[in-house]
């Protein structure tokens, strides 16, 4: 294998890390698993340590020291800013002669595409949509939270539905069902006892994602409120998507919409049949598809597409992943 022409993929999320080691020829050497990176938590350094062991663990089993390009794709690289502080931490590692950062959501996309073309929007814990085409354009959001305009994602819908039930119960908002399922959840009888528990903290903080399949159940079951929140979020993912098929002269053109993220993998029925009806109004020739691939698989296609790889070099790792 030329060094030149072999390929580090690196898939970094808020709850865990895969790394690849790719020949050009897309057979896939060596795979590792590590822990979160969290730079905005622990600082660059340390976040870049926290991948090295992954790393280090898939050179060792590749029977490689470094490679000749790094692809990776990382959380929390929401700005070209961050992602070049985090491009040049990981040159100075050494691990490949040339680094390309981008954010987590081009592994989505890349890997929900046969080439480097469309957009996809990931709603996961939180909501972001990127797009690209093969000359090299792309388009993004800061997707930084509600300071840069965003909205819903599983945590947004849970503070949502939370702020909703509340109301709901003192008589500040409409009747809902929330108020009753939410604190349920948890084995309490009303949202006051809900809100005494999370505010000292007898239900941890974190804990508070757990609604989200709630706010979905209650949905189902006919609850007006809680189906107007499912259908606010399919207004903001479709509204992202429409924005980036713009900005890349993409609405003209039959181009894919990749959905990916746990709340959007999920198919909810109501929030996948209005997503697409959405669509169908305002990009019709957007083609919709859900996406469950490894987003590790996309750095590969990505760093794949970096140093020229051959044809059939994508499908091979394609294959690889899928089984």
């Amino acid at each position: 294998m030329g060094l030149s022409a072999s390929v580090l993929a690196v898939d970094a999320g808020n709850s865990k890390t895969d790394v690849a080691v790719v020949a050009a020829d897309g057979e896939v050497l060596a795979t590792a698993r590590g822990g979160a990176f969290r730079p905005p938590a622990v600082g660059v350094e340390r976040a870049v340590d926290a991948l090295a062991d992954a790393v280090t663990r898939a050179f060792a089993a590749a029977g490689v020291t470094a490679v000749g390009h790094v692809s990776a794709c990382l959380a929390n690289a929401d700005l070209p800013v961050e992602e070049e502080q985090l491009a040049a931490a990981l040159h100075a590692r050494a691990w490949g002669g040339s680094v390309e950062v981008r954010n987590d959501t081009f592994a989505l996309l890349r890997a929900g595409v046969d080439e480097p073309l469309g957009v996809a929007v990931v709603c996961g814990a939180g909501v972001n949509c990127v797009g690209m085409r093969p000359d090299g354009r792309t388009a993004r959001f800061p997707a930084i939270g509600r300071i840069s305009g965003d909205w819903g994602g599983g945590w947004g819908l849970a503070e949502e539905a939370l702020w909703h039930a509340a109301r709901a119960e003192d008589g500040r908002g409409e009747p809902t069902e929330l108020a009753r399922t939410l604190p349920a959840h948890f084995g309490l009888d009303s949202m006051y006892a809900l809100i005494e528990a999370l505010h000292l903290r007898r239900v941890e903080p974190v804990r508070r994602h757990e609604l989200t399949p709630v706010l979905f159940a209650t949905a189902a079951g006919g609850d007006p409120l809680a189906r107007s929140v499912v259908d606010r979020q399919a207004d903001e993912v479709v509204a992202m998507a429409t924005v980036a098929l713009t900005r890349l002269d993409l609405l003209a053109e039959p181009a894919p919409v990749v959905l990916g993220g746990s709340v959007l993998a999920a198919r909810h029925p109501q929030l996948d049949q209005r997503i697409r009806e959405l669509l169908a109004a305002r990009a019709p020739k957007a083609v919709p598809r859900v996406v469950t691939a490894r987003p590790v698989l996309g750095a590969v296609l990505l760093g794949l597409d970096h140093v020229g790889a051959a044809p059939g070099a994508g499908e091979r790792a394609r294959e690889h992943f899928a089984a």
